[in-house]
């Protein structure tokens, strides 16, 4: 079929298109079903995508026809098909979520721009994961981080346009070092395209121009990917973001984020150049490690749970990190697998904070007294999710912590083995303190109200999510399957 062979620009151009349509529908119910239409839609294309790279192999698609390196090449390969994917689950699922969550945080008047950014934002995050042209990731980063700015101002609370304000200072800070660092490529070899990026680096890698480009777009990602300690802009816009836009970002951007980093570094620079001549995993391992263990301390003393979550993803991502800096298969595959695993249990919970918040008004650990009698569906979901970013067996958690720890054993890394395992166990610590006062406290005295369970649509996506932590903990083929073909792909050592 002749559509098939323009599916790679399909993905990008179905949310594109759509965006500024929100803003003519207006109607809010009409523009949120015309936006979950089109969110389904793209997951459709990713899934299919995906199915063709592995039975296929890499799919180019050249725009206007140019073929690379002169024109613009959208390159999926089994790496960034899996990053695809997940980007498309998150913003299928959390649109399924949307309507009554953005009904009671975000202004009437507004719906048509929020579903319009939310949609302008998945463009930016497909268009990142799908170039093969590294000006163009640089054009479409923009996209998405202009348009997540716009969607964290949105939140109730005042603090969400600091927040805003803050995440663009630093973003626009991580934008120009990725900006410099591609100019300095560009410089050196002529070409953007990252395929023809990755030939003619081999000549001029040990230059003072390449070393420098090297340097300024690692920190430029780092920031982006909030790697502890560039992470400072990601706990406010978490806390304070409207919930939907809080569980779709923390699902989403740092993963992408996460994938360039893995493109570059193994695809565009080398893996020769990244870990034997700039020696990047004696700064990542460290980096991650302190992540893994600051994010997870300082999230057992939040009482604000979004806030507690967010820096427990700061945590999360030392993990994927982690899996990088091992600069192994096994190692790799675990850092693959939690960047889609985490995603899930992280979105899930997130979306539970988001039904809380509109049913008791609070997200804040006090007011969640007896919760767990009161909304038992929702709460369950919470224990569940908060079971896998323990790493519970047969949940996806597991799978991931089980690869890292596998891999610091191989290199004979037992201290690291050790904390990797610790901050599973301070993971307790803050979950624990949830589940004993949803289900051990008592009801506030004086607090009569009634509090319903969640609307059914909202349910939904959460047990979508919270299903596929289960699942996927179980049946492995496709998180760790692919993660496994995407990581030799990188490691170069598929036959």
């Amino acid at each position: 079929m002749v559509i098939e062979s323009h599916l790679p620009i399909l993905q990008i151009v179905v949310p594109l298109a759509a965006a500024p349509l929100c803003v003519l529908l207006r109607q809010k119910t009409v523009v949120w079903v015309f936006a979950l239409i089109v969110s389904w839609t793209t997951l459709a294309i990713a899934i299919t995508i995906l199915m063709r790279v592995l039975d296929q192999g890499t799919l180019s698609y050249a725009l206007g026809s140019w073929p690379a390196p002169w024109g613009i090449e959208i390159r999926i390969d089994a790496v960034n098909a899996y990053i695809l994917l997940l980007v498309s689950i998150i913003g299928a699922v959390v649109l399924l979520y949307a309507p009554s969550s953005v009904t009671e945080e975000i202004p009437a008047d507004s719906h048509h721009l929020f579903y319009s950014a939310y949609l302008l934002c998945l463009t930016g995050l497909l268009g990142i994961t799908a170039t093969g042209d590294a000006f163009n990731l640089f054009v479409f980063l923009e996209i998405s981080s202009l348009s997540s700015y716009a969607l964290i101002s949105l939140g109730k609370d005042r603090r969400a346009l600091t927040a805003a304000y803050q995440y663009l200072v630093l973003g626009t800070i991580g934008a120009t070092f990725i900006l410099i660092g591609i100019g300095f490529m560009y410089m050196m070899t002529g070409t953007l395209n990252m395929a023809d990026l990755a030939v003619q680096l081999e000549s001029v890698k040990n230059t003072r121009t390449v070393i420098t480009a090297f340097a300024f777009f690692s920190v430029g990602v780092s920031l982006k990917l909030a790697l502890f300690p560039l992470h400072l802009w990601l706990p406010n816009a978490y806390a304070f973001a409207p919930s939907v836009v809080t569980a779709f970002l923390a699902a989403t951007a740092t993963k992408v984020s996460i994938y360039v980093l893995l493109r570059f570094i193994f695809t565009v620079f080398g893996t020769d150049f990244a870990f034997e001549t700039m020696m990047l995993d004696a700064v990542l391992l460290p980096l991650a490690l302190i992540g893994i263990l600051v994010g997870s301390t300082v999230a057992v003393f939040q009482n604000n749970i979004k806030r507690m979550l967010a820096y427990s993803s700061v945590a999360q991502i030392g993990y994927m990190i982690l899996g990088i800096s091992f600069f192994s298969l096994t190692g790799l595959t675990g850092g693959i697998v939690h960047l889609f695993n985490h995603a899930l249990m992280k979105g899930a919970l997130f979306l539970v904070m988001g039904g809380v918040a509109m049913r008791i008004g609070s997200v804040n650990l006090n007011d969640m007294r007896g919760l767990g009698k009161r909304m038992p569906v929702t709460m369950a979901a919470f224990v569940i999710g908060g079971l896998s970013l323990i790493g519970v067996p047969l949940t996806v958690g597991f799978i991931s912590k089980w690869y890292l720890v596998l891999a610091a054993i191989e290199q004979g890394m037992w201290p690291v083995a050790v904390l990797i395992l610790l901050g599973s166990l301070i993971a307790v610590i803050y979950i624990w303190r949830v589940i004993e006062v949803a289900y051990f406290q008592e009801v506030q005295p004086g607090d009569e109200r009634e509090i319903k369970e969640l609307p059914l649509t909202m349910q939904i996506a959460i047990w979508l999510l919270i299903g596929g932590t289960i699942i996927f903990g179980i049946f492995t083929p496709l998180t760790l399957g692919v993660a496994k073909k995407a990581a030799a792909l990188l490691l170069g050592v598929l036959p």
